[in-house]
């Protein structure tokens, strides 16, 4: 006599969703990890000064420096970002860090970006950052396109 073994459970027609949850947890962390890293720009560290009121757009002045190829710097002073136009120029830093002291010593709430040429010598642009530094500027970003 054959004897039929007894199931206590059912086939079950269900499908098992603890494998995709767990896929779902791992790519959201590799997105929230990723995601901070997409930003683009560069970080500078200066030095920290007491918290003022940022000033309304109307009153606000930057200074968008340039960097050319051959070491050059040129300059716009405005209320917005404007990498077209040249307020002045200097062909060394030294002529360009005291005319940009100026302008920051006459506006003390200006800041400043700095833009080079993709074939401006490394040197060149961190020896400008320098020289703003040394001329009073506290407040410097740098402006770069997207690839």
């Amino acid at each position: 006599m054959l004897v039929r073994p007894i199931r206590k459970h059912g086939l079950k027609a269900e499908m098992n969703v603890v494998p995709y949850i767990d896929v779902m947890l791992v790519l959201l962390v590799i997105f929230m990890v990723t995601a901070p890293m997409l930003v683009q720009g560069v970080q500078i560290e200066l030095p920290k000064v007491a918290a003022q009121a940022l000033p309304t757009p109307g009153e606000q002045r930057i200074v968008t420096l340039s960097v050319k190829a051959d070491g050059s710097y040129y300059w716009n002073l405005g209320s917005e970002v404007d990498v077209v136009s040249q307020t002045d120029t200097a062909v060394n830093k030294e002529q360009m860090g005291e005319k940009i002291a100026a302008i920051v010593a006459r506006y003390p709430e200006a800041q400043v970006y700095v833009r080079a040429d993709q074939h401006a010598d490394y040197a060149a642009v961190v020896a400008g950052i320098a020289e703003l530094q040394r001329g009073g500027v506290s407040r410097l970003g740098l402006i770069t396109e997207a690839p």
